[in-house]
């Protein structure tokens, strides 16, 4: 079993800054893959962002690329999300996410936090 634990979440006006983080914890090493989903009211779960922990390597979707950025802290066993340039469009709650390898398909994802929530204000 792997545990996620999102914090870092809240409201900013647009143009401002978060820094999401997610803690995990458990059988690490069966979960490489780790990303962070957002879901809006009404609309689906959809892909942010996620790195591999064996391979130096992220993935962003088009909509955060050049705002957000992925990392984490092989230590504390921590992923960061800092986002910057915050949109209202990016309202939604964030979850992070662990799976067998990076995906951009939350379906690859075995196990999941309980999100945290981001509003963007204008």
């Amino acid at each position: 079993q792997v545990r996620l634990v999102e914090s870092g979440g809240g409201s900013v006006q647009a143009g401002g800054s978060l820094r999401l983080s997610c803690a995990v914890s458990g059988r690490t090493s069966a979960t490489p893959g780790t990303g962070w989903f957002r879901q809006a009211p009404g609309k689906e779960r959809e892909f942010v962002a996620a790195l591999s922990w064996t391979e130096n390597r992220q993935e962003y979707a088009d909509s955060v690329k050049g705002r957000f950025t992925i990392s984490r802290n092989n230590v504390a066993n921590t992923v960061t999300l800092q986002m910057n340039s915050l949109k209202r469009e990016d309202t939604a709650v964030y979850y992070c996410a662990a799976g067998p390898t990076l995906s951009f398909f939350k379906e690859f994802y075995d196990f999941w936090g309980q999100g945290t929530q981001v509003t963007v204000s204008t």
